[in-house]
């Protein structure tokens, strides 16, 4: 389990627990998440609040959850970004891909 996972009203919040997000833990990453999402959630906050790494196999998981979520109505918004994760994500445009915040508070207040 690398998900800190915390429900409310079918609003996810889960907090990624290693420092790395890489190969080692995408497949796990993903498996949660599509099971996060199976349970009729309508929105999951990602938070890399401790995540220093990020590698192209941990992203490749984070989309196969997004095109998971998107059918089912279901949205994933990522908050707590440190800034060299946050650069890599821009620089390879995933920022016009996932919504991005500052933190949970800053993303719930999206929800209609």
């Amino acid at each position: 389990m690398i998900l800190k996972v915390e429900e409310m009203n079918r609003v996810v919040q889960a907090t990624i627990l290693p420092d790395e997000a890489s190969l080692s833990n995408a497949d796990a990453f993903k498996e949660e998440m599509i099971t996060i999402i199976g349970k009729g959630i309508r929105l999951v906050i990602v938070s890399f609040e401790n995540v220093n790494y990020i590698d192209s196999s941990f992203l490749g998981s984070l989309v196969v959850a997004l095109k998971y979520a998107m059918p089912r109505n279901a949205d994933i918004c990522l908050v707590s970004l440190k800034p060299d994760v946050k650069n890599l994500l821009t620089l390879i445009r995933m920022d016009k891909v996932f919504r991005i915040f500052d933190d949970f508070e800053e993303a719930m207040g999206t929800l209609n």
